[in-house]
């Protein structure tokens, strides 16, 4: 029977293209909208970018190549958790924030090259957050079929580990439902939290964000509970996309927040000290602790599915 090709492995690849090739200049000085952007560390941000979208392509391509299926599970596993973690949440969002931030961007004199590029940039992260869940699905369901397909429930063999994903499952949920709270408060216009001088900062973003941020934390612990207890739904898929999903963006979120304000024309932090490391430092924690969980919820489905093979 001839192999299906998975060519959303190769339009995830085209679609970050054009983000490669924009990052590329601007890290060698060339077509910067602003002054600011020569900075040094306005480089540094745009070649850690630039990186990154190099592995992305070279990671889609190997979705659809033979020596891909011969990768360290961690080389696949770690910039896919974090791509995707960072892409679909902005998918949903790049509709309202695209264009908010050519307007914005526009009024505060930026060249008019930048719209070119934004415009660019904004493809290139719609199509690969598009693509990439799709050759990704194609990549797992191939290669490691038990983090994707079957039932929720499955045998439950001697030395599993259930009892720990459940007791580290409620501990993460409880610190997600937390941070969901609290961001869809902010999203709403709620201050307690926010340093009252910068109150008046809050912008579309920033609110969007937030908002983005609360919906995904409650997902996350919805979906690490169905996972850890095998309880909650009959498919096994819904709970781990939005477990990798939820975990992947709580814990990227806080290192994009890191490289964007490492930048001279950065925001200053509207948060108080506390209200930031709870949302930011303990976002990445229980995203941290929710892949754990994944990963021995993995390891016992494994060993199931092995187990059903030999009888």
């Amino acid at each position: 029977m001839k192999k299906r090709k998975n060519y959303w492995g190769y339009a995830s690849a085209i679609a970050v293209t054009p983000y490669l090739i924009i990052k590329i200049a601007w890290t060698f000085g060339f077509f910067m909208p602003t002054e600011q952007m020569g900075d040094s560390s306005w480089r540094i941000a745009n070649a850690v970018t630039m990186v990154l979208a190099l592995v992305g392509i070279l990671l889609a391509l190997a979705f659809n190549m033979k020596w891909g299926e011969k990768l360290p599970a961690w080389l696949v596993a770690l910039p896919v958790w974090i791509g995707t973690g960072l892409l679909v949440p902005m998918v949903l969002l790049a509709p309202i924030l695209g264009p908010a931030a050519m307007m914005r961007d526009q009024q505060i004199g930026s060249a008019d090259v930048w719209i070119v590029e934004q415009v660019l940039v904004m493809i290139s992260l719609v199509g690969v957050g598009i693509c990439l869940p799709f050759a990704v699905a194609g990549y797992v369901r191939k290669r490691w079929p038990e983090a994707m397909i079957g039932p929720l429930q499955m045998e439950s063999l001697p030395g599993n580990s259930q009892y720990l994903q459940i007791s580290i499952a409620r501990l993460v949920a409880t610190g997600c439902v937390l941070l969901g709270i609290i961001k869809i408060y902010w999203s709403a216009g709620g201050t307690i939290g926010i340093n009252p001088s910068l109150a008046d900062n809050r912008d579309l973003w920033w609110h969007l964000l937030s908002l983005s941020t609360g919906v995904w934390a409650f997902a996350g612990a919805w979906g690490v509970l169905v996972l850890a207890t095998r309880r909650g739904t009959k498919n096994f898929y819904p709970p781990m996309a939005a477990a990798w999903v939820s975990s992947g963006m709580l814990f990227s979120f806080n290192l994009f927040n890191q490289l964007s304000s490492s930048r001279p024309d950065a925001q200053p932090i509207l948060e108080s000290s506390l209200a930031h490391v709870v949302t930011t430092e303990l976002g990445s924690v229980l995203g941290v602790m929710m892949g754990f969980v994944i990963l021995m919820v993995i390891q016992d489905r494994r060993r199931a599915i092995s187990r059903e093979k030999v009888t």
